[in-house]
């Protein structure tokens, strides 16, 4: 039994949606410094997808840089600036992209 919609788990509600975050649509790419002792770090908020494919997502993303990085809370950080080229390769994924934080 699930203890949160008190179905079986084979019938639960409750991980179907969480599977996919509510949004808009829109990916946001913007640039950070904040709280990182000045290094900037290139942040990917808003994909639609579950864990796993966030997680391999955050892969394609920081080999195509050439840099590391990471997946905290459902948000993609690239180490370094390199908000032009994950841009790109969001869009050839067909993702509808936007640039944040000017």
């Amino acid at each position: 039994m699930c203890p949160r919609c008190r179905n079986p788990v084979a019938q639960c509600a409750c991980r179907a949606q969480a599977a996919t975050p509510a949004g808009d649509g829109i990916v946001r790419v913007s640039r950070e410094t904040k709280g990182r002792g000045g290094k900037a770090v290139t942040v990917v908020r808003g994909v639609a997808v579950d864990a796993a494919s966030l997680q391999q997502l955050a892969q394609k993303l920081k080999a195509a840089c050439g840099s590391g990085g990471t997946v905290k809370e459902g948000v993609i950080e690239v180490q370094g600036d390199h908000c032009a080229k994950v841009i790109l390769l969001l869009q050839a994924q067909g993702h509808t992209v936007k640039r944040a934080g000017g």
